[in-house]
């Protein structure tokens, strides 16, 4: 009831991407019906329907990482302070968001499902003068346990990958070494940093020495207020990689590091994310499916069969998944190393800040751009080698390439929405802080126009090399 409650009360854009989901599950159940009908109108054709049955893993998999995308981005199973007290702790939240993409998941299989009914006539006849019944099975009965099974397949997939990748983690382990490495610099630290009056009062703010005081209430107005939110602002600044405001401490130095030793100690560290380290097995896998791709090209007699007809020999699925799979886990480094050549060459501070906010989302944007890369390159290969004349690509073939394109570009775009909410802090903080607005769009203009100018012409290249095999 619960979950029910979060997604009839949440905001029209959760609202829209939910129906989204709902959308791809939809059309991932109604190609999971059509292998159905196939193996019911082709009984002896066992290797066949399986080939078919296969092909469709890639729509579903694109289902659920656009689900999953959606339910990282869902401010309503998001934890806030407060909501452990009332029972709404980490592990119940990722339960609700598990359930939540669920819901949406099998609203979208019971469309599916009464879809693929009426193209069949079992619920008001046979629609559009019985165009649909050679590949629906249209006059042999459905054996409702078996599409109930492979209608389930979406909105359980989903569901897990929700929890297993949102299911709470013990950072207890990550906080002691961060004290610890924090002790150590405040040990070896020879600068002396000042200490306010009541700093160890019994009922004084909660401060630390590093020196930086909270605001105690209401009644704390002027510079000291300011102050304590430019301290506040600070750690946030430079882990985006802006610079360090002016005022942000209290010490000679006044550089960055010593803002953030300076922060108060209820604000949760924030420090630039690590350097991805998987550019090296992204090309090994992006080699071996072009590598597997350029075998296939000497096995003509092999073919595997889409949900539209047959085509190609039968490696090219491997090949393909080898392919995206690579493109996925070279993505983060790559935007990593997008984000640091945007540094590059003595930058200013829209670069500085385009660059750095590039670093800070790689981990986030990088693998599914480099998915989107991965159908940019097969639908450009697809097009380059069809010939006007093969009547293979029929309507579920067009059903399955779009909803893999579209969950792809959604999943970007969601991932997009997601890196805003985080970067949402040090945007209010530059803002108060006095920094244009023109000049944050400005930066994310810049990051936009960066990714493509890397990412694009890799496409092109893993296009052209994905061709040039099957080329006759």
């Amino acid at each position: 009831m619960l979950a029910l409650r979060l997604t009839r009360s949440a905001r029209p854009a959760v609202q829209l991407r939910r129906l989204l989901v709902a959308t791809a599950s939809a059309g991932t159940g109604f190609l999971l019906l059509s292998t159905l009908g196939h193996a019911l109108n082709h009984p002896g054709t066992t290797a066949g329907s399986a080939l078919r049955l296969a092909w469709c893993t890639v729509p579903l998999a694109a289902t659920v990482h656009f689900a999953l995308a959606v339910a990282r981005t869902d401010p309503g199973t998001r934890p806030r302070p407060g909501l452990a007290a009332i029972g709404l702790g980490p592990a119940r939240l990722m339960a609700i968001s598990a359930t939540t993409t669920a819901l949406s998941s099998a609203v979208g299989s019971m469309l599916a499902l009464l879809l693929f009914l009426h193209l069949r006539g079992d619920l008001t006849g046979m629609p559009f003068d019985g165009a649909a019944a050679s590949f629906l099975a249209a006059d042999l009965p459905l054996p409702l346990p078996a599409a109930l099974t492979l209608l389930a397949l979406t909105p359980a997939a989903a569901s897990l990958a929700v929890a297993l990748t949102l299911r709470p983690r013990d950072t207890r382990l990550a906080a002691n070494s961060r004290g610890s490495g924090l002790a150590l610099r405040r040990f070896t630290t020879t600068t002396k940093l000042q200490e306010t009056f009541g700093a160890y009062g019994r009922f004084g703010s909660r401060q630390s020495r590093r020196g930086a005081a909270e605001p105690s209430g209401e009644g704390d107005t002027g510079p000291a207020r300011h102050t304590a939110a430019l301290r506040a602002a600070g750690p946030a600044l430079v882990g985006a990689g802006a610079p360090a405001p002016a005022g942000a401490t209290h010490s000679p130095a006044g550089g960055p590091r010593e803002a953030a030793l300076a922060a108060p100690d209820t604000t949760p560290p924030n420090p630039p994310r690590p350097n991805p380290t998987t550019l090296p097995w992204g090309a090994a896998l992006l080699a071996a499916g072009l590598a597997v791709e350029a075998y296939a090209s000497r096995s003509p007699g092999h073919h595997l069969s889409l949900p539209g007809g047959p085509t190609g020999p039968a490696a090219v699925l491997v090949g393909w998944t080898l392919t995206a799979i690579g493109l996925a886990v070279a993505g983060p480094s790559l935007t990593h190393l997008c984000g640091r050549l945007l540094q590059s060459a003595r930058p200013g501070a829209l670069r500085l800040l385009a660059g750095r906010g590039l670093m800070e989302e790689a981990s986030r944007i990088g693998a599914p751009l480099g998915i989107l890369c991965a159908v940019a390159s097969g639908a450009y290969t697809m097009a380059v080698l069809h010939d006007p004349a093969d009547s293979s690509f029929g309507p579920l073939t067009t059903l399955g390439a779009t909803l893999v394109a579209g969950c792809s570009l959604a999943t970007l775009l969601t991932a997009a929405v997601e890196a805003r909410q985080a970067r949402a802090g040090t945007t209010a903080a530059l803002l108060r802080l006095g920094a244009p607005s023109t000049a944050l769009r400005s930066a994310a203009a810049l990051r936009a126009g960066a990714l493509a100018a890397l990412f694009v012409p890799l496409t092109l290249t893993v296009a052209a090399l994905a061709a040039l095999p099957l080329t006759p």
